[in-house]
């Protein structure tokens, strides 16, 4: 069978269409819905809980940034560390001149100089 003899080649398809019992047609759409809703209706589910809990992510990353933002007292923060630092090796450095005079002061007692 050619095209040549002028037919269309949906003029069979139009005859058949109606030959379809629309019952079955029903039935062929319910029965391909059952099959596919309940892993569409899952899927749905697992969407919904996913974009909650990036809602949630997202609003705490939020917080968080703005935290951040309004942390504008870092270099001040950095300044007293770097005081602190500074004591603490004049800590050190008179804690280690003490131990020395005491060396000292232990020597000259045990020679009698000092009584």
């Amino acid at each position: 069978v050619g095209l040549s003899d002028g037919s269309s080649p949906d003029e069979g398809v139009v005859e058949d269409v109606s030959l379809i019992d629309e019952k079955a047609v029903e039935q062929l759409a319910e029965g391909l819905i059952s099959h596919y809703l309940p892993d569409l209706q899952r899927s749905k589910s697992a969407l919904k809980e996913l974009t909650q809990n990036q809602e949630v992510l997202l609003e705490t990353i939020e917080q968080e940034i703005s935290k951040f933002k309004e942390c504008n007292s870092i270099p001040e923060i950095d300044a007293l560390f770097s005081e602190a630092k500074h004591y603490h090796n004049k800590l050190v450095n008179i804690r280690n001149e003490m131990m020395l005079l005491h060396e000292k002061s232990s020597k000259l007692k045990v020679s009698g100089i000092i009584f």
